[in-house]
């Protein structure tokens, strides 16, 4: 699930966005370019931005006046039975409005959010009022099976009927509720697939633990038919079912996850020590399991520890061909976050130049939900300061190998880690580090769920700035021999060269290394002509940000160093001067409207 975007559009508002995101703990805070620096997610344009989010489907808290989001949205509201939750709140943080999803968390949030701020949440919603609770929006741990019956029963209620309660419904004792034994309105809570009426609510607490055991490379198919008929037959709802359990050396096994994903319910693992800790309470224990693992158990026990220390095992172990699972009850709604451990996970992040405004969405995202955050100091202060809990892991430049090592140690221990590398992460970044590291490494470290966030490059930055000069086919080449021998390097600058590539080149040169730069320059000039356009990028997106329009047959290699990057244009590549004397690079793609882009054509003016 994605996090709250708590938006704001001004300092005041920002940093009561902090507070709320802080507050609910999975927030991020997104923040007006020019006004909110620091902001986990900048955007320049807010009626924009907050539709987007709203047709994302986004929880969203705005930290500005409701006329804002109101006159953002109004165009979007159509089914309120899907619509997001969306709260306003004002600058002072006196009120806190649920504006739509009222039923779907919105007034639940708003109230978090008052509790937290000490403001007062203002929720009209008709049955909140009346009743003291959203029948149609639970607490955390309960699921309602039917949302159309809701409205009618509500009325009833709010009309004066009786109602009964089967079964323990702890979040409903303080409700307005005239309870009757014999009453014809009921509310049922429990684990078994009961269905609902027009006369009967029924509500699933998340008690159930789902314990799987698949020998390696199981058919997910199989998976999740025998769990799915073991649910069925034993008459249990998969709205109960808190989570997935499984042994943890199974953490990437696939028809785990699929299992997971078809419930849409989180997996979760245990350690053989853990699982074997259950063996007294299994009805099935198993010497050859133990032998194999280390435990009695998989299955059983991994259900068992899944539910808790007062769970009970409902369904003994089911045995299908590769894959066996068994179901345990928790006393109470299992919190997830408390139990076992996710799959280890590690988001390699690309930046970007270092502009808030240039740093995607998800890149934001990772860092805001990631416990720990590891990279190279100057990384880690263009990703922002850490949340409060959050661990940042500083690196000095140089040390990638340790700085992948640790984040892959830390996502190990299941943590939720993020890696930083500017521009993109796979383009001269950590990505291809990390992976060529996993896989020389230990099975633990395979066993890591990893995802690659991109992010602008440092070519796609200076093409932008200076234009269009990645407009037709081109490559990028470093010139660091750190890691490749130098005649290679001008074998592939050799290459380009005669291929006609566009050619970025990265880590051109640093304060002792100048003669690569010098010798490529060389090289592509036996291959193009004088004036061809030449652009100098250094420290793009960041205050001390220069860009330069040169032609290669006046271009100074002095002026290149370690931050910098340099495009040299194909024989197609073109300067246009502008009116305003600004100069544009570009490569034609040959779309007809001059001659062949693929022959030398002189500067246009």
């Amino acid at each position: 699930m994605k996090p709250v975007a708590v938006v704001a559009i001004t300092p005041g508002g920002f940093a009561l966005a902090r507070r709320i995101a802080e507050a609910l703990g999975s927030g991020e805070v997104h923040g007006l370019a020019r006004r909110c620096a620091g902001a986990d997610v900048a955007f320049d344009d807010t009626v924009g931005h907050l539709a987007d989010l709203f047709a994302e489907g986004r929880a969203i808290v705005a930290v500005c006046a409701a006329g804002i989001v109101i006159r953002a949205l109004a165009p979007l509201f159509a089914d309120k039975a899907s619509e997001p939750p969306v709260i306003a709140v004002g600058e002072d943080g006196a009120h806190v409005v649920p504006l739509t999803g009222g039923h779907r968390g919105a007034n639940r949030l708003a109230r978090d959010i008052a509790a937290a701020i000490g403001g007062a949440a203002a929720i009209t919603t008709a049955s909140d009022g009346a009743l003291g609770i959203a029948l149609d929006d639970p607490p955390a741990g309960y699921e309602l099976a039917d949302q159309g019956a809701v409205k009618d029963f509500a009325r009833r209620l709010l009309a004066g009927e009786a109602v009964r309660i089967e079964g323990a419904a702890p979040w409903l004792a303080g409700a307005g509720l005239r309870e009757e034994p014999d009453a014809a309105l009921a509310i049922t809570v429990g684990e078994r697939a009961v269905a609902g009426t027009a006369q009967r609510l029924v509500y699933h607490p998340a008690v159930l633990a789902v314990g799987i055991g698949a020998e390696r490379g199981a058919d997910a198919e199989e998976a999740v038919a025998l769990v799915l008929a073991t649910l069925e037959e034993a008459g249990l709802a998969r709205q109960s079912v808190a989570l997935v359990a499984s042994l943890d050396v199974k953490e990437d096994e696939p028809a785990i996850h699929s299992v997971s994903e078809t419930l849409s319910r989180p997996a979760r693992f245990f350690t053989a020590a853990a699982l074997e800790a259950e063996t007294p309470r299994l009805a099935n224990p198993s010497h050859a399991v133990f032998r194999a693992v280390g435990c009695h158990g998989v299955a059983e026990a991994a259900a068992l520890a899944g539910a808790g220390a007062g769970g009970v095992l409902l369904v003994e172990k089911r045995v299908g061909t590769r894959v066996t699972c068994a179901v345990a009850r928790a006393p109470a709604p299992i919190d997830v976050r408390a139990t076992g451990r996710a799959r280890a996970a590690l988001a390699i992040v690309g930046l970007g130049p270092g502009a808030a405004g240039w740093r995607s969405g998800e890149a934001g995202a990772l860092i805001a939900a990631a416990s720990d955050v590891v990279g190279y100091g100057r990384y880690l202060d263009l990703a922002g300061p850490p949340r409060p809990g959050q661990r940042a892991h500083r690196f000095a430049l140089g040390e990638e190998a340790r700085r992948v090592a640790c984040a892959l140690d830390l996502a190990a221990e299941g943590r939720q880690v993020a890696l930083v590398s500017s521009g993109d992460a796979g383009i001269y970044g950590m990505a291809a580090l990390a992976f060529e590291m996993i896989e020389a490494g230990s099975a633990q470290w395979r066993r890591i769920a990893v995802t690659v966030a991109p992010g602008i490059s440092a070519l796609q930055a200076a093409a932008a700035r200076a234009g269009a000069p990645l407009g037709h086919d081109f490559c990028a080449i470093s010139l660091s021999d750190l890691m490749t021998p130098g005649d290679v390097i001008e074998r592939r600058i050799e290459a380009a060269a005669t291929a006609d590539f566009v050619v970025a080149l990265y880590n051109p040169a640093s304060r002792r290394r100048r003669d690569p730069i010098r010798r490529a320059l060389q090289i592509l000039a036996r291959h193009r002509a004088g004036a061809t356009p030449v652009v100098l990028a250094r420290e793009l997106g960041r205050p001390a940000e220069r860009v330069e329009i040169a032609r290669l047959d006046a271009f100074d290699a002095d002026r290149v160093d370690m931050l910098s990057v340099v495009l040299i244009g194909s024989t197609a590549t073109r300067c246009l001067a502008r009116g305003d004397g600004t100069s544009a690079v570009y490569t034609p793609r040959g779309y007809g409207v001059g001659a062949d882009p693929c022959r030398r054509r002189g500067s246009a003016s």
